[in-house]
């Protein structure tokens, strides 16, 4: 093709005023780096579970998970306010990053609940090891107790680009504001998928296929969709099997059991048990 013609597509491009396409802005504002942010994914592993992953010092790898946040929230806030000049946001994002650097106690106390919690309900499981490198679900929750925490700080963009990672490895999708308690398993995963406003207690176990989402959407008056809680809350001890949907702000109450393939919009007391009506068997040779 000729330069002068890809210059005039260029033009075109970076002219774009259709109507179609004003919510896609052109902006020269830094965006956060995919590749150092999977970096410090892998970082918070070696923290967490250093007898596998990790190849240095722990504090080597808090040294550069440091760096490397302070510079990816730096972005993250530039890029959100659209700021002109974005030298202002360097002390936040030192602030936020030494915030979060000191969580990571935190988070590793919460995965190695996790941990335990799918071994000690999947017979399949050999050992702890086997779980903390094969099982999808731990990939997931490390991936979600980081962004949750981000999150929870109000740093934006980041978290949600750290579940998305997860979920495009794994299947399993849940959003970095979901509040997730002690002994959290997933068990197989794929399918799953978790909301924003959503909230799970403690020694909850899903299966493949799970949702827990939101069952409709509030405007104001001018049509704007209201972020509002609007996602289930699974209190202690709820085991819910595959394939079911619980929507909209019901509670499932502690100890209860629901079913696979069930749709629940309602909720439910504690220590609850819904399920469908067993199947019936006919011989068709009679």
């Amino acid at each position: 093709m000729e330069k002068k013609k890809i210059q005039q597509l260029v033009d075109l491009l970076n002219n774009d005023t259709s109507a179609t396409t004003p919510h896609i802005k052109h902006s020269d504002k830094p965006l956060p780096s995919l590749e150092k942010i999977a970096e410090m994914i892998g970082l918070v592993r070696s923290v967490v579970f250093p007898a596998y992953f990790c190849d240095r010092h722990i504090g080597e790898c808090v040294e550069k998970i440091y760096a490397i946040l302070t510079d990816e929230i730096a972005n993250s806030l530039c890029f959100e306010a659209q700021l002109g000049n974005c030298s202002c946001v360097g002390n936040r994002s030192t602030e936020l990053a030494t915030a979060f650097v000191e969580e990571l106690p935190h988070i590793k106390h919460l995965l190695s609940t996790d941990v335990k919690a799918i071994f000690d309900g999947d017979p399949a499981a050999e050992n702890y090891g086997e779980v903390i490198l094969c099982y999808p679900s731990i990939r997931a929750l490390l991936n979600h107790r980081i962004a949750h925490k981000l999150f929870a700080l109000g740093v934006p963009i980041l978290p949600r680009v750290i579940t998305e990672m997860a979920h495009s490895e794994t299947g399993i999708d849940i959003h970095p504001g979901a509040r997730i308690g002690e002994y959290f398993a997933i068990d197989h995963g794929t399918g799953v998928v978790i909301g924003k406003t959503a909230i799970i207690g403690d020694h909850v176990r899903i299966y493949q296929g799970v949702t827990l989402g939101a069952k409709s959407f509030s405007v104001d008056e001018n049509g704007k969709l209201i972020d509002k809680p609007r996602h289930p809350v699974l209190e202690d001890r709820v085991i819910i099997y595959s394939n079911t949907s619980i929507l909209g702000r019901v509670t499932i109450g502690a100890g209860s059991v629901i079913g696979g393939n069930i749709w629940l919009a309602q909720s439910v007391p504690p220590n609850s048990k819904i399920l469908q009506q067993p199947s019936k068997y006919e011989n068709n040779n009679s």
